[in-house]
């Protein structure tokens, strides 16, 4: 049976609540974030956010995910296989295809076609590609911009081979079709002459226009759905996608960078290899893209499951972390700050916070981290870079060093969220928190324990609103205590919608960017992070907090911002609220969300965005005794500003 009323969170009918916001004396909020976390999850990397149009562009493969032809399929009468030819293009890259005629009595034109991350969006604009070929081939190569389904082509063009037996060659050119295809199912195809034997080819790629055009970038679509939150920082390279499973396939920060011959890619822990074209420069050039401060993540010598190592195997990793710091933040004039603006950045990368690991109070690994992994990376970093936030994963202070932070997950059901609106009002100063993970994962269900998720139920499929209210609730009480909150992020951030394994996600899509599908928790966080403040103060009341929850703060002098969320009121709430040095006629906007109920969902239905989140707008003025009087129905978001 699902719900969505549990107690301890009582509904009511509720009574104007008279309210009075203070004008100083709150704690100093500047620092508050609302974030972003990067989880390679759901095809959200190689198959999502990065540009990249074209599927198993390298054949990559591993132990685990061993290389394959999938999803390419032959054109004419060819046939493709996969070979580790005498010359590789690269020790990192030495699987291609080999494509022959299928006899010698095959003509015209055979070659390869590839259907993109299940569609490629062509629009008319110009697509840079390149692929590298080996061979004695001397005739012409021609790609294809194509319908998948009437085989009409948007943009083609010819190639003049440069193939030197013996050696790799890559071929660059640039695709512009002159007219958008009428829907995403189109394919890419590389197509050259029968006749003169076989030819291999390697790391075929293809790109659209980047955000800001950044080098080998990020799909713009997705890029200012994302802007449109006014996030904080981005924390990366994600969770999970950090420590590397039962196979022990950490992420390689060395092994993501440089040039894309150079990255071996690897098998993530979500079931299926990457290539790594989203390396850790990238991750930095998204940060600058989207003016967010980057929040590294470093191998805490855990794999994921539980394979933990010793501290003197672990003190190789804590110099590969040094070493990665160096690249980041050093000066050119040390090794690996050499290295780094030999690939075209001499300036040093910001960079004010690192986290040791990620979820290290998991699998049995608290003990190991609380008695000698956290602190080896700490003493190790803050001696190196005295001036970086180090934060521990476990979400508790087993594991401090002086000034250090950690970091909170919670993944939970609508009501506890609520419940849990005053967690942070007593919790020690001592050290910061960041909630790098959060999400209403399921519904409220009948006799589960209120914090309980049941991981073998099903998670939703989409956010609710009504979860979308609890995380607001939940944000609402992280941000009355942003003296000790850093900031949060929801996650994971990004599903496909044709391929994943996680949900419920704030942001689904697939190769067509008209089907991208903002959730409703989402535009909840949109709402709260485009209102910021400098300083929460106090808010004196007649009423305690429930079925409204609330925080108040102060930009310039006068400049007042109140934020609200309404769970569970079985009634509209009347609000009536003054501000300290507002007088009558004062102007201010009031914005709400609404949806149709709790249950509703922003969703993809028969290839159609319906989206259920109403957003209104309304000027007010303060009445004769200087307040603002207005109602909130039941499962509402607000902001009103002043």
């Amino acid at each position: 049976m699902l719900y969505l009323c549990l107690l301890p969170i009582v509904a009511g009918i509720a009574s104007a609540i008279n309210l009075t916001v203070a004008s100083t004396g709150g704690n100093v909020t500047s620092e508050y974030m609302y974030g972003l976390m990067f989880e390679d999850i759901n095809h959200s990397g190689d198959g999502g956010i990065y540009a990249e149009l074209i599927q198993n562009r390298a054949f990559q493969g591993s132990t685990e995910f061993p290389s394959t032809l999938s999803p390419w399929s032959a054109i004419g009468n060819a046939t493709l296989r996969l070979q580790n030819t005498s010359v590789p293009l690269s020790s990192a890259l030495p699987t291609s295809v080999n494509v022959a005629a299928a006899s010698e009595k095959t003509k015209g034109k055979i070659g390869l076609l590839n259907p993109g991350w299940w569609g490629i969006d062509v629009k008319a604009r110009p697509y840079t590609g390149s692929f590298w070929a080996l061979g004695s081939y001397a005739g012409t190569f021609t790609v294809k911009l194509q319908s998948a389904i009437t085989n009409q082509v948007f943009a083609s063009l010819d190639i003049t081979s440069g193939c030197q037996a013996g050696m790799w060659v890559e071929h660059k050119f640039t695709l512009e079709p002159k007219m958008d295809a009428p829907n995403s199912n189109n394919t890419f195809v590389l197509e050259f002459d029968a006749g003169q034997g076989s030819v291999n080819f390697n790391l075929i790629s293809l790109f659209p226009p980047t955000y800001k055009n950044s080098p080998n970038g990020n799909r713009q679509d997705l890029m200012s759905a994302l802007k449109g939150l006014n996030p904080s920082f981005l924390r990366m390279p994600g969770g999970n996608n950090l420590e590397g499973d039962s196979y022990h396939y950490r992420w390689v920060w060395n092994e993501t960078i440089g040039p894309l011959t150079s990255r071996p890619g690897r098998p993530g822990t979500w079931g299926y290899e990457n290539t790594d074209g989203l390396g850790l420069i990238e991750y930095f050039n998204w940060c600058a893209d989207l003016e967010m401060e980057p929040l590294l993540a470093v191998w805490s010598g855990m794999y994921l499951g539980g394979d933990v190592l010793s501290a003197s195997a672990l003190a190789p990793y804590v110099n590969d972390t040094l070493n990665e710091l160096e690249f980041l933040l050093g000066p050119t004039t040390t090794p690996y700050g050499s290295l780094r603006a030999s690939l075209g950045y001499p300036t040093p990368f910001p960079l004010k916070f690192i986290e040791i690991g990620n979820e290290d109070n998991l699998s049995g690994g608290a003990t190991s981290y609380a008695s000698y992994r956290f602190t080896m990376f700490y003493e190790a970093i803050s001696a190196a870079y005295p001036s970086l936030t180090i934060i521990s994963s476990t979400g508790d202070l087993t594991a401090v060093g002086p000034d250090s932070a950690t970091d909170f997950h919670i993944y939970t059901l609508p009501d506890y969220f609520v419940s849990q609106f005053g967690k942070w009002d007593n919790v020690p100063r001592t050290h910061k928190v960041l909630i790098g993970e959060y999400a209403n994962v399921q519904y409220n269900v009948l006799d589960q324990p209120l914090a309980g998720v049941n991981w073998s139920a099903p998670k939703l499929m989409w956010p609710v609103w009504a979860g979308a209210v609890s995380e607001s609730v939940w944000s609402i009480g992280a941000e009355r205590n942003g003296d000790v909150i850093l900031g949060q992020s929801y996650a994971p951030g990004f599903m496909n919608l044709n391929s994943f394994e996680w949900s419920p996600d704030l942001i689904s899509f697939t190769a067509d960017p008209a089907q991208t599908v903002l959730s409703t928790s989402y535009y909840a966080i949109q709402l709260l992070s485009n209102a910021r403040y400098n300083a929460t103060v106090p808010v004196s009341s007649d009423a305690d907090f429930g079925p409204a929850y609330w925080v108040a703060g102060v930009s310039d002098p006068g400049q007042y911002t109140f934020k609200t969320a309404i769970y569970n009121s079985t009634s509209a709430v009347p609000f009536n609220i003054a501000f300290d040095g507002l007088a009558a006629g004062a102007k201010g906007t009031l914005t709400v969300l609404t949806a149709p109920d709790g249950l509703s969902s922003n969703t993809l239905v028969n290839g159609t965005v319906v989206d259920v989140v109403k957003k209104i707008a309304t000027a007010l003025t303060a009445n004769e005794e200087g307040a603002f009087e207005f109602e909130l129905e039941n499962y509402s978001v607000a902001v009103l500003t002043t």
